[in-house]
């Protein structure tokens, strides 16, 4: 298991719903679809030399081991209230609008915790270089960020919820 055993998990309200959805899938129909494999398998005979089983076997440890997380996870789960995220600074639950520099352009995105970053959907980690940087600064504040393609001057433009 993951160092998530007793750290915290930070989450908005539509991250933890998110978790609490995939759990009950998997709980619910992905465990049933399994078994159903798995009694498929076993009826072909032989299991030393049964790729079907083998493989519905893999896919169960899979599974639970998902759900296992996924439990740990809601578990210790934190639950950033949105309606009291502060407009002044930049905290976790966070809408931030900065402006890149380099790249002469706004972007915007959510703070969240790093369970439930999505890049691709503007939702950045509190724990990614950029998410740290931002953390506690104020709109009109400039930060430099370390990233890959070396150093992002970027200006906090606006703070929303």
């Amino acid at each position: 298991m993951e160092e998530n055993n007793s750290k915290e998990i930070i989450l908005t309200q539509e991250g933890y719903d998110k978790l609490e959805s995939e759990l009950e899938l998997l709980k619910t129909t992905r465990r049933k679809e399994v078994a159903e494999r798995l009694k498929v398998a076993i009826s072909f005979g032989d299991l030393s030399e049964n790729a079907e089983y083998d493989e519905a076997k893999k896919e169960q440890a899979a599974l639970e081991e998902r759900i296992l997380k996924l439990e740990n996870m809601t578990r210790v789960a934190v639950i950033i209230d949105e309606s009291n995220v502060n407009l002044d600074i930049i905290t976790v639950g966070s809408v931030v609008k900065i402006y890149d520099e380099d790249f002469d352009e706004e972007l915007e995105y959510t703070i969240v915790g790093s369970a439930e970053a999505d890049p691709y959907d503007g939702k950045i980690s509190n724990e990614s270089p950029v998410g740290k940087a931002l953390l506690g600064r104020a709109k009109g504040d400039v930060v430099e960020v370390t990233v890959p393609d070396g150093i992002a001057k970027l200006k906090v433009v606006d703070i929303k919820r």
